[in-house]
């Protein structure tokens, strides 16, 4: 058996989970956005650790699609099913709870998550095409950064998402 790095395995498995998925736009399909906050983290936030570019690909195939908890941990371990999990909304909840019970989940996990948090607010922010929907995200980001306050390990990729709010913050 070829002996493919775990990063090469997750994007395989994330490429067939979401295949027929379409961003917002109708026109991109949903992959290329884990694909860009796997990059993000990885070119962008500084990181290499495998298991959290091999979430970072596959942060959203629980959320969005069939796959589950038990699929994760028996194909790419604890650690990665774990950082993918505390990237998942409970959508059985309402959105006045799930979004307050998202983030303590986040704040609660492993730090690789809030990365991968600020990573994928950092892809959405760039992707936006309307003012309205920047608007939105510039939220959703700041909820990020405030989840992410305080731990050095994520200083470098705060900064980077603050500057682009900022950026974003220019073009209005």
């Amino acid at each position: 058996m070829l002996d493919t790095a775990l990063w090469q395995q997750a994007s395989a498995f994330a490429a067939r989970a979401h295949r027929h998925q379409m961003r917002r736009d109708g026109r991109t399909p949903y992959y290329s956005h884990c694909v860009r906050v796997a990059m993000t983290v990885a070119l962008k936030f500084g990181c290499t650790d495998d298991k959290v570019l091999a979430a970072a690909l596959l942060h959203d195939v629980i959320e969005d699609t069939d796959t589950d908890y038990d699929d994760l941990l028996k194909r790419f371990g604890p650690e990665v099913a774990d950082l993918v999990a505390a990237m998942t909304k409970d959508m059985r909840l309402v959105e006045s709870e799930r979004e307050p019970a998202y983030d303590a989940q986040l704040a609660d996990g492993p730090w690789g998550a809030r990365l991968i948090k600020l990573a994928d607010v950092y892809d959405n922010l760039s992707d936006a095409e309307t003012e309205a929907v920047r608007t939105k995200l510039v939220g959703k980001a700041q909820r990020a950064l405030q989840l992410a306050d305080g731990d050095e390990r994520l200083a470098k990729a705060c900064q980077i998402v603050n500057e682009l709010i900022s950026a974003v913050g220019a073009k209005k």
